[in-house]
């Protein structure tokens, strides 16, 4: 049995983190779904970037909406729909079979809105009504106006991402705007089943300490992060406040790990798959680390509900000047710009892809930043 089919009879779901029209018109994305247990699908402004400035995959689709009077991020948010719009009636299957569990894609609002709370509910809830799919998750960072957004997003029946979480107090602040959502549709006689998913971004701790620590501490932190939150994240699923939501239909908000990819040469490339093992979660990869684990990953245990040896490594940590707490803010604040840096990326690139293609060139030289 393969180890992703493996991971897929434990309880834990793997989903790809990426997208192209490539990807959707080659068949690959129906491979990866038929031979190695992929349920589900992830999209960010650095995929979209990368996908859209290499190759000729988006041209005739940019030229026809050029004709038709679009530019920047009009252009852009409706080659984004026809992308994900496809993938999500590739997962559409799943999604029906698993009674909406599973079979999910991800379309994220502009990260220029990461501190504009009215701005981020009204993208949100454009963009789920434009692409008119069950399946679809619209990804809203957990950041302060984020989190505000989500509670009013969530009431507005918007199935949610929360994305660029990166600690316990991040998930748990994340979790209470969910069910907060949950509990206004439920005082209001709505139906209460509104799917969610919290995304605890791993690797980028370990990336973040590695010219600080010692060897004997190097990859030890996000994964140390990982139980920490996983501990949470079951707590919430057994406190008396989560329980009585789901005795009146809601469901769980389920924990997905985000930022799985190794970005240490000297690690295992599968240490992020491999470690955060754990029912009812969702490992978000980037292809490369789903081939890799496909190839030779195993499944060795899980997550221990009470979590483990987390604290233990964390103090191990602290002790050498770490604080997570400092450092997750730190790491939230620095992705949100990165996402803010690929948005302007890819908005000069449908530009630059605009002009070149009105000018009756088709080719344009590979561009975006490396992932």
């Amino acid at each position: 049995m393969k180890p992703t089919q493996q991971l897929h009879n434990i309880g834990q779901r793997l989903w790809l983190d990426n997208i192209s029209r490539e990807l959707l018109t080659s068949g690959t994305l129906r491979r990866y779904i038929d031979e190695l247990s992929v349920t589900g699908l992830t999209s960010n402004p650095t995929i979209f970037d990368n996908a859209i400035s290499k190759g000729a995959f988006y041209d005739e689709s940019i030229r026809q909406k050029i004709l038709a009077g679009k530019s920047g991020e009009a252009l852009f948010l409706e080659l984004a729909l026809e992308d994900v719009t496809q993938a999500a009636d590739l997962f559409r299957p799943i999604h029906d079979a698993t009674g909406g569990i599973d079979g999910w894609v991800s379309l994220e609002v502009s990260p220029l809105l990461a501190n504009d709370t009215a701005g981020t509910i009204e993208a949100a809830i454009q963009l789920y009504a434009r692409a008119n799919r069950p399946n679809l998750f619209i990804k809203i960072p957990g950041t302060r106006a984020g989190i505000s957004a989500i509670e009013k997003v969530i009431f507005a029946g918007v199935p949610v991402n929360v994305t660029l979480l990166f600690s316990r107090e991040h998930y748990i602040a994340a979790a209470e705007a969910y069910m907060r959502g949950i509990e206004r549709r439920i005082a209001s006689g709505l139906n209460p089943d509104v799917n969610s998913v919290a995304s605890i971004f791993v690797s980028r701790w370990d990336a973040a300490v590695k010219e600080k620590i010692q060897p004997d501490l190097s990859n030890r932190l996000g994964i140390a992060i990982a139980m920490r939150t996983y501990k949470a994240y079951r707590d919430v699923l057994a406190s008396p406040r989560w329980q009585t939501l789901a005795n009146c239909g809601a469901r769980p908000q389920r924990l997905l790990w985000a930022s799985t990819g190794t970005k240490d040469p000297d690690a295992s490339d599968i240490l992020y798959v491999e470690a955060p093992t754990a029912p009812d979660t969702i490992n978000t990869l980037p292809e490369k680390t789903l081939l890799a684990f496909a190839d030779h990953g195993k499944v060795n245990g899980v997550l221990p509900v009470d979590g483990g040896p987390a604290e233990s490594v964390l103090a191990e940590f602290t002790e050498k000047g770490i604080n997570d707490e400092t450092l997750a803010a730190d790491l939230q604040r620095e992705g949100t710009e990165a996402f803010a840096k690929s948005w302007n990326d890819l908005m000069a690139c449908i530009k630059a892809k605009s002009d070149l293609l009105t000018k009756g060139n088709s080719s344009m030289p590979a561009h975006g930043p490396a992932r």
